[in-house]
């Protein structure tokens, strides 16, 4: 196999900075770093060198950091050329590693090659980048227990089991001719059904740290001047949206991003829905309707002084039903009204007043309920959808397994769906996978990570 290509990138975020890194990984390290530090640089030892450009002039002052192989975090040699951060000098500096034989890292490249060189499996992979990229605390600590394998503990245990049940059924298969009933074991569908007790629990699991990593979309509806801005701003904690006694005043999409414990929201407040001669109220219209079909809970904001303010018929009859729906009782403080919740029917009723708060707090533990959120920071892991499919794939294929089992069907059935489940596991894992994932995976990735 042809020798990999040494690859190198500014780790630190652009601009300026007190401190910037250039991280390289390759074969063509220790030869880069005796070129630039002109000396040979001792394993793990930040050492004070100054870096030169290819005619001896001294691009910087800095740290250097040499990581040998295999133990660095990509598995080749890796070394950290730590300057100071100013774009100039990190452009000089990656000028110069790259004239000596680096080239310039793809988006994720670096936690690429620590995955192919099994350094970290791709659950780990991709809980470095949620740890970057996370927007709350709780989310922080869920994805470093990922990175520290928690979730892939997780999966390998279900894959164990798995493989277990595979062994007894493929000795069904090995052993046909011979008068044993090995599918009559009534232990297997013990087996089978605590596998998938094991799996609906991981699966739980993995859909609340999407929650944590991805948040949920929620979209304020309803009718012109119910109080739908004022609900956005309410929740948001700052005047995001413009609130006029003047009817229809939104006329577009406006997105807003909170927390509520530490969960990610995607708050999004509409135009209000009425028929309409206006071609841009129109317009904000159809934006409307184009977010609530893609919502993941719809906040129907009804006005609590009006006659149908209680059941918006003509509005929820239009709504997709597939979305779940609250409907939100706004402006009770004309009413006089107390605050309160009502959760007998098909579609709860939140009665709030979105200008004074009154209530507000009321609906932020709705929002969380509809999620199916239990706030356990302690044990939370951090997911992705593609995790969530791929649990559900596997469920969905043990289940078919179990009720097959338990008709005492063909056993190559049996263990064609077990080898299915199997596969959807070890997906999660990077176990079995392909080389369009990873691209799809990686690129999202930050540069230098």
């Amino acid at each position: 196999m042809a020798e990999p290509d040494t690859i190198a990138a500014v780790a630190t975020p652009p601009g300026v900075g007190g401190i910037g890194i250039v991280r390289l990984s390759g074969p063509r390290v220790p030869a880069i770093a005796q070129a630039v530090a002109g000396r040979a640089i001792a394993p793990r030892r930040a050492q004070l060198a100054t870096f030169r450009d290819a005619d001896g002039t001294a691009i910087d002052q800095g740290l250097a950091l040499y990581f040998p192989a295999p133990a660095s975090y990509t598995g080749e040699h890796v070394l950290e050329l730590q300057g100071h951060g100013g774009p100039v000098v990190m452009d000089l500096l990656l000028a110069r590693v790259v004239g000596l034989g680096a080239r310039l890292a793809r988006p994720g490249e670096f936690s690429e090659r620590a995955f192919l060189n099994g350094k970290l499996d791709l659950a780990q992979a991709e809980a470095v980048a949620d740890l970057i990229e996370s927007g709350s605390r709780a989310a922080a600590r869920a994805a470093m227990r990922s990175l520290q394998g928690e979730f892939s503990t997780r999966i390998e245990a279900l894959s164990e089991a798995l493989i277990a049940l595979r062994v007894h059924i493929e000795a069904a298969l090995d052993f046909a001719d011979e008068d044993i009933d090995f599918l009559g074991d009534e232990t297997l569908l013990h087996r089978s059904a605590d596998l998938q007790a094991r799996i609906a629990a991981c699966l739980t699991g993995a859909e609340q740290g999407v929650l944590l990593n991805e948040g949920m979309t929620v979209v304020i509806t309803g009718a012109p001047n119910v109080g739908k801005s004022s609900l956005i701003n309410c929740l948001a904690g700052f005047e995001a949206a413009i609130v006029t006694d003047v009817p229809g005043t939104t006329r577009d999409v406006l997105r807003e991003r909170i927390h509520v414990r530490g969960l990610p929201l995607h708050i999004v407040d509409t135009a209000g829905l009425q028929e309409t001669a206006d071609v841009v109220e129109q317009e904000g219209i159809r934006r409307a309707w184009e977010q609530i079909e893609r919502a993941d809970l719809i906040l129907l904001v009804t006005d609590a002084t009006h006659p149908a303010g209680r059941a918006p018929d003509a509005i929820q009859a239009q709504l997709p039903a597939a979305v779940p729906v609250e409907i939100v009782r706004n402006k009770i403080d004309l009413c006089d009204e107390p605050p309160g919740v009502e959760d007998n029917g098909a579609t709860p009723v939140v009665s709030i007043s979105a200008k004074h708060g009154t209530g507000v707090d009321l609906l932020r533990e709705r929002l969380l309920q509809r999620m199916g959120y239990r706030h356990n920071e302690a044990g939370a892991l951090i997911a992705r959808r593609r995790h969530v499919s791929s649990l559900r794939q596997a469920q969905a294929h043990l289940r078919e397994a179990h009720a097959l089992l338990a008709a005492r069907g063909d056993a190559g059935l049996i263990a064609e769906a077990l080898q299915l489940a199997h596969r959807r596991l070890g997906e999660i894992v990077g176990e079995f996978t392909n080389d369009d994932l990873l691209g799809r995976i990686f690129s999202t990735f930050c540069i230098g990570k």
